[in-house]
C-alpha cells in the first residue's frame, strides 16, 4: 500500500509538473497577451531594417507578421542590440528571436532553435585593388591584411578561426564594417552572404564581392528552453509557409529583387 501511495503521489506530482510546464508555454502567453513580441536588431539587410518612414521592414519582419496573424495576435517589434538579444529573450523582454541568428552549439546551450528557415554562410568584400590577388579567405590569412567584421557574430567567430593571422578589427554594426572597406581603410570585410551581396550591388566601384561562402550557417528562430508546444508550433508554421508558397513569395520579394532598396536608403 505504501509503495502504491508513493507511486500515486509521484504520478500526481509529475502530472502537476507537466500541466505547469504546459501552462507556461509561450504559445499560451502570446495568445493571452494578444501580442507576439519579436526580438531582432535592425540593420541586417534584407532580414530586418528601418525604412525611410521609420517602420521596420524585411524578410524576418514579414515572417514575424505572418506568424502573429496566424496566431490571431498583433506583431510587436522589439529592436535589440545584438550583444543583448539572447539575454532579452531569457528575461522575457520578447517571446522569440527572429533576427537572422545562426544556429551554433554555443547558442544552443542557452536557447532552443526551430528548424532552420534559411541557409547562409560567410562571404567576403574586398577593396578593388585586391581583385585577382585575393581569391579566397585563405589568401587573407596574413598579418599584412586588415580584416573587419561585426562584433559578436558568426562572422567574428569565422574570422578569428580561419583568418587568425590577419589584423582583425571588430565593429558594432555591419554597415560600419563594410564602410571601412569601401573607404579603403580595411582590406576585407567578412559577413553573411545576403548582406554582402546587396551591399556590393550598391557599391560596385568601391568593393568586390567574393560570393562563394566559406562557412555553412543555418539560420533559425530562437526560443526559450523547455517549451515543446512553441517549438512544435514554429516548425509546423514554417512547413505550412513553405508548403503553401508564402515563403517563396517573401523570399523572392527580399532576396531576388531590389525594389525595396529605395525605401530604406
Amino acid at each position: 500500500m505504501k509503495k502504491l501511495l508513493m507511486s500515486l503521489g509521484l504520478a500526481v506530482g509529475l502530472a502537476s509538473a507537466t500541466q505547469a510546464a504546459m501552462a507556461e508555454s509561450t504559445v499560451d502567453k502570446v495568445v493571452s497577451a494578444g501580442e507576439l513580441r519579436v526580438c531582432f536588431e535592425a540593420g541586417y539587410m534584407p532580414f530586418e531594417m528601418k525604412n525611410k518612414k521609420g517602420d521596420f521592414v524585411g524578410f524576418d519582419i514579414d515572417m514575424g507578421k505572418l506568424m502573429a496573424k496566424e496566431m490571431g495576435v498583433k506583431f510587436t517589434p522589439v529592436n535589440t542590440a545584438w550583444d543583448g538579444i539572447i539575454p532579452a529573450l531569457l528575461t522575457d523582454k520578447c517571446d522569440i528571436i527572429m533576427g537572422g541568428m545562426t544556429i551554433t552549439a554555443a547558442r544552443n546551450l542557452k536557447v532552443n532553435f526551430a528548424d532552420p528557415y534559411i541557409i547562409v554562410g560567410q562571404s567576403i568584400l574586398i577593396k578593388p585593388s585586391l581583385k585577382g590577388t585575393i581569391k579566397s579567405y585563405k589568401d587573407l590569412n596574413d598579418p599584412k591584411y586588415t580584416v573587419v567584421t561585426k562584433l559578436g557574430t558568426t562572422g567574428d567567430a569565422a574570422t578569428k578561426k580561419y583568418l587568425g593571422k590577419a589584423n582583425i578589427r571588430l565593429f558594432d554594426t555591419e554597415a560600419d564594417g563594410a564602410l571601412e572597406v569601401a573607404n579603403g581603410k580595411a582590406d576585407a570585410f567578412v559577413y553573411d552572404l545576403p548582406f554582402n551581396a546587396i551591399y556590393s550591388s550598391q557599391n560596385k566601384d568601391k568593393v568586390v564581392h567574393l560570393g562563394t561562402p566559406f562557412t555553412y550557417e543555418p539560420l533559425g528562430w530562437a526560443l526559450r528552453k523547455n517549451d515543446p508546444d512553441f517549438l512544435n508550433f514554429l516548425d509546423n508554421f514554417l512547413r505550412q509557409a513553405k508548403g503553401d508558397g508564402t515563403y517563396d513569395r517573401l523570399y523572392h520579394k527580399w532576396f531576388e529583387t531590389d525594389e525595396w532598396l529605395s525605401s530604406v536608403q
